[in-house]
């Protein structure tokens, strides 16, 4: 007697997936940067020298220069003269108190004094330094103030964008069980 046979299929269970990557951007956009400058300056500022020329004592040697140093100088010369006219006159005076004595005439006392009187000079006394040269300059003034550079950066912060990725989970394939029987020849 045959004994029957059963067959049993069974299909797995098959699952899909179906992925897509996430996707990441990133840009930055570019900083931006201010820049100013304040220039240096320089100022030099110098003076012209002084150059003073004293001549006075030179005009006084040639021509007797300004009328009051010219009076001045007449009168003290005049002083001096009646001073030394008046010393002439005393020593005529004591030589001539002195008759006796051999060289002391009249005439030799008087006769000699042929000198004629003079009058002050008027004129200042000549030099070769007579003019007086002075020159006087002076240190410039420089000021300075230095180049100055500012900058100013505004940053940008990064932009970021991610897309997400996909994931489709599905069943490819459902599991199954089939069982077959086997055929049976049942003859009554």
């Amino acid at each position: 007697m045959l004994q029957p046979i059963l067959q049993i299929r069974q299909t797995p269970a098959v699952i899909g997936f179906d992925t897509e990557p996430g996707n990441y951007s990133i840009s930055q956009p570019k900083a931006e940067v201010n820049v100013t400058t304040t220039p240096e300056k320089l100022t030099v500022e110098s003076t012209s020298p002084e150059l003073t020329i004293d001549q006075s004592r030179a005009w006084e040697a040639y021509n007797g220069g300004k009328m009051l140093d010219m009076n001045r100088r007449i009168y003290s010369g005049i002083q001096q003269l009646y001073l030394q006219a008046i010393a002439r006159k005393v020593e005529q005076g004591n030589r001539m108190a002195q008759f006796f004595r051999p060289g002391n005439t009249i005439a030799e006392v008087y006769g000699m004094d042929t000198k004629p009187n003079s009058f002050p000079e008027i004129r200042g006394p000549a030099s070769y330094d007579n003019v007086d040269i002075h020159i006087e300059t002076r240190a410039p003034q420089i000021n300075f103030r230095a180049a100055k550079v500012d900058i100013q950066v505004e940053r940008r912060n990064p932009e970021i964008e991610y897309t997400r990725g996909k994931l489709n989970i599905y069943m490819k394939q459902y599991a199954s069980i089939q069982f077959i029987p086997s055929e049976l020849n049942i003859q009554l």
